[in-house]
Formats: structure tokens, sequence, C-alpha cells
């Protein structure tokens, strides 16, 4: 009995100790003044391949660094200026209301450049099972 219990409180050690880990390595990736939230997600009628939508919100400054995504992104601006650099492209400057395309896998950043805060969503259509976005090399 006494060897069950042991083993049972460690299983539970271990288990709250990778959670933190794993929160804190989440953490860790996203950048000062960036985040994005998921608003959705489902699988694509195309097999393999599921569709996630998610809103990015930046602070005055704040940058969502290099970095791609294992599917196309559509995005729409809502509100504020961001400038959206697509490589192999010029930099973009989209306001609210402007809408931009990345391809997939290719390296991309995007910065907020106004005063005020900026909100952009976005439509991904991605590999099922790949993580929505990988920090650029």
């Amino acid at each position: 009995m006494r060897n069950r219990t042991l083993t049972i409180a460690s299983s539970i050690v271990v288990a709250v100790a990778a959670a933190t880990w794993g929160a804190g390595s989440l953490n860790a990736q996203a950048p000062a003044g960036f985040k994005r939230v998921e608003l959705q997600r489902h699988d694509s009628a195309v097999a393999g391949r599921e569709v996630v939508m998610a809103r990015g919100e930046f602070d005055p400054g704040a940058t969502a660094p290099r970095h791609t995504h294992p599917g196309e992104e559509v995005a729409y601006v809502i509100e504020g200026e961001i400038t959206v650099e697509v490589e192999g492209k010029p930099p973009a400057t989209l306001k609210a209301g402007d809408t931009f395309f990345v391809p997939a896998g290719t390296v991309h950043r995007a910065k907020n450049t106004g005063k005020t805060p900026a909100k952009v969503v976005s439509s991904y259509v991605l590999e099922k099972g790949k993580p929505l976005a990988t920090p650029a090399k």
C-alpha cells in the first residue's frame, strides 16, 4: 500500500512539473506585446488539412517575429496599422480594412507601426497536426 501511495504521489509531482514547464515554454515563445488568440479550429473537407481562425493583437511597437505556417494565411486588419514583411516582397504597411496573404511555408513577420493597438484576424488552412507557427531561422 505504501509503494502504491508513493507511486501516485510521484506521478502527481511529475505531471505538475511537466505542466508547469510546458506552460513556461509556451509563454517564452510569445514575444512581448503580441499575442495570438485562437478563435476556432475545424477539420477541412480536404484530407489531412484543418482550418484555424485566430486574432493577432499587437501593442504599439510590438512585433510578431519571423516565422512560417504549414499552410496559407489569409488575413484582415481589424484596427490599427501594421507593417507586414513577406520574404521576397517589399514591406507593406496596412491599415484597418486592408488584407494580406502569406503562402504556405513563407517566412514573414509583422510589426505594429502605429501609435495605437492593432488587431488582425487570420484564417489558416494547415497540415493537420502541425504547429500553427514555427520560428524562422
